[in-house]
């Protein structure tokens, strides 16, 4: 108990030093979460410094606690500004929904731990080397690991910080966003070294505020030219993007299929009389199995618009499957309580066309955690049975493949010949994934398509932020991005990145415009995987190379 206590005792100064060392991790924390959106641009330039108070910290610290008890406060500070909103704290929202939007203020900034202990160990392995410039590598990999489980939510990788930065994100067809969350580190530990080589070494103070001037310059130098450079398709379709502004919470407990129906054929009409040719409604845009048979009105209705316009329809909607006696059934199919029957349901897109009747399916692939499906669930079945929300959204089966959706539209240009264009539908939370939504344009879209529902968040930074990450996934691919969303914010993102309409949040809507199809990949679309994989092989080696000397020093050997 007295070697307890004693541990405790802490001298005043002692408690000084750890006051401004908690303000720095504090300030750290508050200066990336004001530089992500909606924070408007000049806040966005903070970012290239935010980490410096957290490296001066944790550069001090000696023991893995220490750096970790450090990370994790800064990154919960984060984790707060930009992610409160997730919980919708609404007097409508279940009450799941906010313990598992507050429990995520908690668990997210468990992650970054992952860099900051990669980074204790490469200090163990070479103690008397310059390390820091590995941690880097180490934030890529926690980015890109994070991205691949069933519990991920990279909303907070740090490139997407940039977003309202133009100029400075056009190298994300060559690096990605994970890449520029690799170069705001590396300016972050440049200005870092500048300052603390401020008064003792001049020549290391010019030497690293240069490289960090140096590849600010680069970047941005390669921005400009690709904006005054570029040039987009002269092949254009014209679309319709549909906001109807539907309450979520009220559309699922049983709205009026008929008035909701008509809403959107309503505001269609509008899209169709500017020319629209192409029509695209919202996630979930009806609260109903449209094609189970049982609601054949209001899908004749559609089509009868459809048939009379002359125009296509690619719209989010609630999909099933059914399996019977001889069919092959997927193993993740669900048993029907009369049992005579398997079934898998998706949130799902469908394509209708005006001349056929065959329909063209997907199911969404990355599902929110909790939210759409219980991580883990198909180990431990059990857990879909406990953990239920009450929209009746959740528990959605995984869609199959990033297939794209094939629009007969004839294209002549540059000696290219096709009868057909390929449009990449993603379900919302999708479009946060880089490494996904890129399988999808290799695979030949020649547009990318985000049909959503961010209206569950009211009028929180939610619905700014997934619109602006969906910039990234446009400067990526160099794809125009087309974002159909029930209360907003839909618009039209060229393959530069820049927001070229857009509809206020909340608002009854409709919008009109001219989308070029683009059909030359980027480098990132064919190579995305280089820089992730770089550094993760280094991760690696690092975590295999600590323990074999752990081990050494255990054996003795």
């Amino acid at each position: 108990m007295k070697l307890f206590k004693n541990k405790l005792a802490r001298s005043a100064e002692e408690k000084s030093r750890l006051r401004k060392e908690w303000f720095l991790l504090f300030l750290s924390g508050v200066l990336l979460g004001i530089s992500f959106p909606p924070f408007p641009f000049p806040f966005t330039i903070l970012i290239f410094f935010a980490l410096v108070p957290y490296l001066y910290v944790v550069e001090k610290r000696q023991t893995l606690g220490e750096k970790n008890r450090a990370t994790y406060l800064t990154f919960f500070v984060f984790s707060v500004i930009t992610l409160y909103w997730v919980g919708s704290w609404q007097k409508q929202a279940d009450p799941f929904l906010m313990i598992a939007g507050g429990t995520l203020l908690f668990v997210n900034p468990l992650f970054f731990l992952i860099p900051s202990t990669l980074q204790y160990f490469v200090k163990k392995i070479f103690p008397k080397r310059e390390v820091i410039f590995f941690f880097p590598l180490f934030w890529v990999t926690y980015e890109y690991l994070y991205m691949l489980t069933d519990l991920s939510f990279p909303w907070l990788t740090l490139g997407n910080g940039l977003a309202k930065f133009s100029a400075f994100i056009q190298i994300a067809d060559i690096i990605g966003a994970v890449g520029l969350s690799m170069v705001i580190i590396y300016i972050n530990i440049f200005l870092y070294k500048t300052i603390i080589n401020f008064k003792n070494n001049r020549v290391k103070f010019w030497i690293n505020i240069s490289a960090a001037a140096l590849i600010f310059l680069l970047v941005i130098s390669y921005g400009f030219y690709k904006l005054s450079t570029f040039q987009s398709s002269n092949e254009k379709i014209r679309v319709g993007l549909i906001q109807p502004n539907l309450d979520p919470w009220d559309k699922w407990s049983g709205g009026n299929l008929d008035r909701i129906t008509n809403l959107y054929l309503g505001l269609s009409q509008q899209a169709v009389n500017n020319g629209a040719k192409i029509i695209f409604w919202p996630e979930t845009a009806l609260p109903v199995f449209l094609l189970d048979g049982s609601n054949s009105r209001t899908l004749d209705s559609i089509y009868t618009f459809l048939r009379k316009n002359n125009v296509y329809l690619l719209t989010g909607m609630p999909d099933v499957k059914y399996y019977f006696k001889g069919d092959k059934i997927p193993s993740d199919a669900i048993k029907s309580k009369q049992g005579n029957f398997y079934y898998t349901m998706y949130n799902g897109i469908i394509l209708l066309s005006p001349d056929s009747w065959k329909i063209q399916h997907y199911g969404k692939m990355k599902l929110v955690p909790f939210g759409e499906r219980v991580p883990f669930v198909s180990t431990f079945p059990f857990l879909g049975d406990l953990i239920k929300w009450g929209v009746g959204i959740s528990g959605w089966n995984v869609g199959k493949d990033t297939t794209n959706f094939s629009l007969p539209y004839k294209i002549e240009e540059n000696f290219l010949s096709k009868d057909s264009i390929q449009i990449n539908g993603l379900v919302c939370y999708e479009s946060i994934f880089p490494y996904f939504v890129d399988n999808f344009v290799h695979r030949g879209a020649e547009i990318i398509a985000v049909v959503t529902n961010d209206s569950w968040y009211g009028k929180s930074s939610g619905p700014y932020q997934h619109e602006d990450i969906a910039v990234l996934r446009a400067v990526e691919n160099r794809r125009s991005v087309i974002r159909a969303a029930n209360g907003g914010i839909s618009c039209i993102i060229d393959p530069l990145g820049r927001i070229k309409q857009q509809t206020e949040l909340f608002t009854k809507s409709f919008l009109v415009g001219d989308v070029p199809l683009e059909f030359s990949d980027s480098f990132f679309t064919n190579h995305s995987l280089i820089i992730p994989t770089i550094s993760s092989v280094v991760s690696l080696w690092v975590l295999g190379f600590f323990i074999l000397k752990k081990l050494k020093i255990k054996l003795k050997l």
